[in-house]
């Protein structure tokens, strides 16, 4: 399903080049939950903006599919995004001026489906994520955990193929996060491609696949039964 090759970001600070991706070679397969780890600055949220079609400013090869990502200008990055992938923010990333509900609904709004199943699809997520008491309120009335629910409930109303989550539990409770890995987990049975960045080891073991950065560099790549029995 996604392909990288050769991927690469840096930023420039003054006449100095910083490196936070360094050749990139990864596979991520249909139907598979991967989970990326490493220390602090080791590139995993910069890979993640990558993968969301997000970053404009890296190197090399990204196959989505049959499609030549690297190929597309930023409108049609865009509109790929829009159509195959939902994304959890660590910052929620939610719009202040728009409620609970409306903000669940945008990843539909560019979906070409008719009013009436919009609102059926806003009003079942709502009650799967229980904040249908939340629907009109707007994201500085919530408390930091209700707009981390209201963010992953936003990027999973549209059924996603690709799902990618940064650090999509940090902000819940021990339950909380439980009941959303699961959904992940579930999601993951129904088909969804599943690619999350945590530090968590114990949200990492909901996962098939552990691959690690450090320093911009994938260091390690293996099945999660291979990690578990390493653990040991």
């Amino acid at each position: 399903m996604i392909e990288l090759k050769n991927v690469e970001r840096s930023y420039k600070t003054g006449h100095a080049e910083t490196w936070v991706l360094r050749r990139i070679g990864l596979t991520i397969r249909e139907g598979e939950f991967v989970t990326v780890m490493g220390p602090s600055g080791a590139g995993k949220s910069s890979l993640l903006n990558v993968l969301a079609l997000l970053d404009d400013g890296w190197r090399g090869e990204y196959w989505f599919g049959e499609t030549a990502a690297h190929t597309l200008n930023r409108k049609q990055r865009a509109d790929l995004a829009r159509q195959r992938v939902g994304m959890v923010f660590q910052s929620y990333h939610l719009l202040d001026d728009l409620t609970v509900a409306e903000n669940i609904d945008l990843p539909l709004s560019y979906k070409n489906l008719p009013a009436k199943e919009r609102q059926g699809m806003v009003a079942d997520i709502l009650d799967k994520f229980q904040i249908v008491a939340k629907k009109d309120l707007y994201p500085n009335q919530l408390s930091g955990g209700q707009q981390q629910l209201v963010g992953i409930a936003r990027a999973v109303v549209h059924a996603p193929a690709l799902l990618l989550a940064d650090e999509p539990t940090g902000n819940l409770h021990s339950t909380q996060a439980r009941e959303i890995m699961e959904l992940f987990c579930e999601l993951n049975r129904q088909g969804t491609t599943i690619v999350q960045v945590t530090h968590s080891e114990e949200n990492a073991r909901y996962g098939k696949r552990i691959v690690e950065l450090r320093d911009g560099w994938l260091t390690r790549d293996e099945a999660l039964h291979a990690a578990a029995m390493e653990a040991k």
